[in-house]
């Protein structure tokens, strides 16, 4: 049986990330872990995983949630640097 951790390492995405989609897709971790890789791999796709962790910070920010949107600003920071085609106005 294939477990949530094989799912996840398939992707070219961190366990974080794909939180961060979970979270703002509000769907269980597998499939946010599909939808993820997916993006990945269409056109504009990359910036719509930027635009998603972004949405998800400002989310956290007006929920007064300033740990939660301190830690989706690392996730981001750090999809942006393993993925600088996502920036938004890229490709």
């Amino acid at each position: 049986m294939i477990s949530l951790d094989d799912i996840e390492d398939m992707t070219s995405l961190t366990r974080d990330e794909i939180a961060a989609i979970a979270l703002h897709e509000h769907v269980p971790e597998a499939d946010a872990s599909l939808l993820g890789e997916y993006l990945m791999h269409v056109h504009n796709g990359p910036q719509r995983v930027t635009a998603m962790i972004c949405d998800d910070i400002r989310a956290a920010l007006h929920a007064d949630d300033l740990d939660g949107a301190r830690a989706l600003y690392g996730v981001l920071h750090a999809f942006l640097i393993a993925h600088p085609d996502a920036a938004r106005g890229a490709g």
